[in-house]
């Protein structure tokens, strides 16, 4: 019999640690190799970390709520397979140990200043008496507006007296109904802090106090889920940062409508996918980003950041209706096949919780579908700490003047609205407007005779 150490695997370069979330297996439970064992949250991905080997689950080394690091061994599996000597061995004790002096593993520190938005803001909670909090409590201790002198005061029930995500929701519980001077007192929210590559307000924004909303009966309470306060945390972050500012623009698709209709087929019997319209537009996007590089950049107080790689994020629908934001890497770098199979590869992993925390990260400009689910047109909030995104709306049939040589006619056209929102602090209207028109003027000069 051997004993298999099952460690947190890396997931991204940018991601140093996660959450345990829950434990699909017990104690002397059999496992088979690629079976889930347990689900981890970082702060923009839930995902499921899988058995590499057939086998008995003999130890659980941590509990839920715990924060692991990358290559921390979380759990042994014993096997049928001869005893191995691990190259960089650790006993359940050094790892007990190593958790409680809080070590971090060599380069973590580097690692985690890249870390998306939503973690660089989340993480700025520290303790003021060296208290460990996990990213899950901190993020909501800031969600909720909980100070740091509140948070230290929460009395944990977790392993080594640590604070849980119940502990913080009984807090939380308390507060609300026996609000007292002392809790009023601690309870003042911090100020926002500034995220990576996103200019911070010259004065703090103060939150909006809620206005209570009674319910009458019949009515359904429903909770926000963790996805849904993060995403909606960073869309009033975003409306609270950028100015921005819309331009629309209607394209006319029709070469591209009937170009798909002839190679639809033929690809799917080829390649085993679907040919979408949206690998066609995001191929338009890159391009008009290499035309136009000053709507690739960032923005950090007065200094504007130029990326070298065009990353396009692609807002994708989750099975429990939040949205999430794959990113293509340069993208414009990828022939049309490429792009189709970074679409479909990338929406599919989307749809079955399969994304990794690197595919989300790094984007530089975003496109979203509103077309999908039958709009017109929109506007979008920009994705931080970008400057722009594109809204693609419905193809519809519609009646057009057509130009000929001979004379002008109506005829049937198949056209679309594209609404560009883009960040009016350093975008003005001209470059704005341009940039959406040359998206228009890539589709509208699709090559009919063009192959895949």
């Amino acid at each position: 019999m051997a004993k298999f150490e099952l460690k947190l695997p890396k997931m991204g370069e940018s991601v140093a640690e996660a959450t345990i979330t829950s434990w699909l297996k017990e104690v002397g439970d059999t496992i088979e190799s690629d079976e889930a064992v347990l689900e981890i949250a970082t702060d923009k991905v839930d995902s499921e970390v899988p058995s590499e080997v057939d086998g008995v689950l003999t130890e659980i080394l941590f509990n839920v709520d715990d924060v692991v690091q990358v290559g921390q061994t979380i759990a042994v599996i014993e096997t049928d397979a001869q005893e191995q000597t691990s190259s960089t061995p650790a006993t359940t004790q050094e790892l007990k140990k190593a958790t409680e002096q809080e070590v971090i593993p060599a380069g973590a520190q580097e690692v985690a200043q890249t870390v998306a938005v939503a973690q660089e803001t989340v993480s700025q909670i520290s303790s003021n008496d060296n208290r460990f909090y996990s990213p899950l409590v901190k993020n909501i201790a800031k969600q909720e507006g909980i100070s740091q002198t509140e948070l230290d005061a929460i009395i944990g029930t977790g392993k080594e007296s640590r604070v849980t995500k119940a502990d913080v929701l009984r807090h939380l519980e308390t507060r609300n109904t026996t609000a007292t001077t002392t809790t009023a007192a601690i309870s003042t929210p911090t100020a926002p802090v500034p995220t990576k590559a996103v200019s911070a307000p010259t004065k703090p924004i103060k939150p909006v106090a809620s206005t209570p909303i009674s319910s009458s009966e019949g009515d359904e309470i429903v909770q926000m889920d963790r996805m849904g306060k993060l995403i909606a945390k960073h869309m009033v972050d975003s409306v609270q940062t950028s100015a921005h500012v819309q331009s629309f623009i209607e394209a006319d698709v029709t070469n591209i409508w009937n170009w798909r209709k002839k190679h639809k087929d033929n690809f799917k019997t080829r390649e085993g996918e679907n040919l979408t319209f949206t690998p066609i537009f995001m191929e338009a996007v890159a391009k008009a980003l290499r035309e136009f590089p000053m709507m690739n950049i960032s923005l950090q107080g007065d200094t504007i950041i130029k990326k070298k790689n065009i990353n396009l994020g692609m807002a994708a629908a989750l099975p429990d209706g939040n949205l999430i934001v794959p990113v293509i890497k340069n993208a414009d770098q990828l022939n049309l096949l490429g792009m189709a199979k970074q679409v479909n590869d990338l929406a599919n992993r989307a749809r079955t919780n399969k994304l990794k925390p690197d595919d989300i990260q790094d984007g530089t400009y975003t496109v979203t579908n509103v077309g999908t689910f039958g709009s017109i047109m929109g506007t979008p909030i920009i994705n931080q700490p970008q400057v722009g995104i594109l809204a693609l709306g419905a193809i519809r049939k519609t009646p057009a003047v057509i130009e000929t040589p001979e004379g002008d006619f109506i005829g049937i056209r198949y056209k679309m609205y594209l609404s560009h929102s883009y960040d009016h602090r350093v975008i003005n209207g001209a470059l704005g407007g341009q940039f959406a028109k040359a998206v228009k003027t890539y589709l509208e000069n699709w090559d009919i005779n063009r192959e895949i």
